[in-house]
């Protein structure tokens, strides 16, 4: 997954206040995906994996989005951690291939926000 690393790094060329609407939008489904990316994270790699919880506190600081929209961009990731953690108890083959799909959708959206 280390390629949604860099993408979620480069999403950030904006702050929230600057994008439009749809913009504002994809930083949603990129938290959501985040939020998956973490519990599958956990569930192969143990519950003190805090990979993609930082990223998603530094794609926060970096875009510094107003109160409401901070609100739903962390209440997005949390949906998508617990959808993901409901579907994916433990870390098995399915739950790979999941994080690997889960890495090309926040890849992609991380370039519609202009990483690339």
């Amino acid at each position: 997954m280390s390629g949604l690393v860099l993408a979620v790094v480069f999403a950030g060329t904006a702050s929230a206040q600057e994008r439009s609407p749809a913009q504002r939008q994809t930083l949603l489904s990129l938290a959501f995906v985040l939020g998956q990316s973490h519990a599958l994270r956990q569930a192969c790699e143990g519950d003190s994996d805090q990979l993609w919880r930082s990223w998603m506190s530094r794609l926060l600081e970096t875009e510094a989005p107003d109160d409401g929209l901070e609100r739903r961009i962390r209440d997005s990731f949390n949906t998508g951690y617990y959808a993901a953690q409901a579907r994916f108890p433990a870390c098995d083959d399915a739950a790979r291939t999941e994080a690997r799909s889960a890495a090309a959708r926040g890849r992609g959206l991380a370039r519609q926000l202009g990483g690339g």
